[in-house]
């Protein structure tokens, strides 16, 4: 399996600030991954500090 985290850095607040939005998502979505069982297809939107969706994580399976 693979976890794939996506996240346009060219708009908002991640423009502003992108290395500290990029650790606020890190430390939110990373706490909240226990919520998940984390199988292939599991995955939710990734949002930044004023609330708008900036991306996506999900976990795909790693066919050989």
């Amino acid at each position: 399996m693979r976890f794939l985290l996506e996240v346009t850095l060219d708009d908002g607040a991640l423009a502003k600030d992108p290395a500290g939005e990029l650790g606020r998502i890190l430390r939110y979505w990373g706490g909240n991954l226990r919520h998940y069982a984390l199988d292939p297809g599991d995955g939710s939107a990734v949002y930044d500090s004023d609330y708008r969706e900036v991306g996506r994580w999900h976990i795909e399976d790693q066919a050989g």
